[in-house]
């Protein structure tokens, strides 16, 4: 009987890279979903609710409090106003007032998207530790290894979750925490006589600062490298307890070089051994650079917009920092060499 089209098997191509990059992505964010998702998503979850209870306190103490106020005015005059009423108070503001109040609505944006940034910082540092650590520990490595995926395909992924997938789910936590937030403002503005739109949605800017925030990830993409790349290497290497590794040998190398002077070889002190060595080793997963802190150092709440602290030019100046470069590739080094001791190393 001869084979006809129909019954001969159908060969399958392999899969291309990119779907297999996509798939080894989706595998992190199921293994790892409670640490990307959920922890976010419960820090807003718990802001918010402070902040109800906050208002409603807050609320409570305005009922009980005398209704009569007197409200001083810009031009010496004074009005006395039967309780808080905030409709009438809008109508005194001058243009100085209204942009102080925007960014103030700003600055209380930032504020209230802080708590999920808070949560990630801790998710990103925990999660590169036990990267490649976890799977030598529980054996899965033997079936990830027998799958045609290669070392480098497995790290890269990682790399990539820690980097852009986990601040990026973080960040989108934290602009609905923020919108949420502007919710609960609006209710109170309501409930005291004033106008939302007119005191909280159009001086502020949340569509601005949520935009601004997701075009950072990038930024603090390459800043992490550093970090990233020290707490997986320890992660490949470290046979038991890759934390306590990850964080002595920075710690001990700084006290060694602090105790014996070692920076003055190179006129230095050691205080530069502590903020470009060991700061950033362990504290690159912080979304601010030292370019950052000079810059909030030098904002002034009189003249400048809060706007101006997450905006695309000042975050991303942090690229002409030649820091930035000098860690990225100190980072790319110790991931190529990650990925070496994940094709050597193997438990038992």
């Amino acid at each position: 009987m001869n084979a006809t089209a129909e019954t001969l098997p159908v060969a399958k191509a392999p899969a291309h890279r990119t779907h297999r990059f996509a798939l080894l992505l989706r595998r992190e964010y199921w293994e790892h979903r409670g640490g990307i998702f959920w922890a976010p998503v419960i820090a807003g979850a718990i802001s918010l609710l402070l902040t109800a209870v906050f208002f409603v306190i807050a609320a409570v103490g305005i009922r009980n409090a005398d209704s009569d106020a007197t409200v001083n005015l810009d031009d010496g005059t004074t009005m006395s106003i039967n309780g808080l009423d905030l409709g009438v108070l809008a109508e005194q503001l001058s243009a100085e007032d209204k942009a102080q109040l925007a960014s103030g609505i700003d600055m209380t944006m930032l504020m209230a998207s802080a708590w999920p940034y808070i949560v990630m910082v801790f998710v990103m540092f925990f999660y590169c530790l036990g990267a490649l650590y976890d799977e030598r520990k529980d054996r899965s490595v033997l079936f990830w290894k027998s799958l045609p995926l290669s070392d480098g395909e497995t790290v890269l992924s990682k790399v990539a979750t820690a980097t852009l997938v986990i601040p990026l789910v973080a960040t989108l936590a934290a602009i609905a925490t923020v919108f949420a937030f502007l919710l609960l403002l609006s209710v109170m503005v309501m409930a005291h006589g004033g106008n939302p739109w007119e005191l909280i949605w159009s001086p502020g800017h949340p569509l601005q600062v949520s935009a601004y925030v997701l075009a950072a990830i990038p930024v603090y993409a390459v800043w992490a490298l550093p970090t990233v790349g020290w707490l997986m290497l320890c992660s490949a290497w470290a046979r038991s307890v890759p934390f306590l590794w990850a964080l002595l040998v920075p710690i001990l190398s700084g006290v060694f070089v602090s105790m014996f002077s070692v920076m003055r070889l190179f006129n230095l002190d050691a205080e530069w051994f502590w903020g470009h060595i060991v700061a950033r080793l362990l504290l690159g997963v912080v979304p601010l650079t030292r370019h950052d802190i000079h810059r909030i150092g030098g904002f002034d709440a009189g003249e400048d917009s809060m706007l101006a602290l997450v905006s695309p030019p000042g975050v991303w100046s942090n690229l002409l920092q030649p820091e930035m470069w000098i860690g990225a590739a100190a980072g790319v080094a110790m991931l190529l060499l990650a990925t070496r001791l994940r094709r050597w190393r193997d438990e038992g």
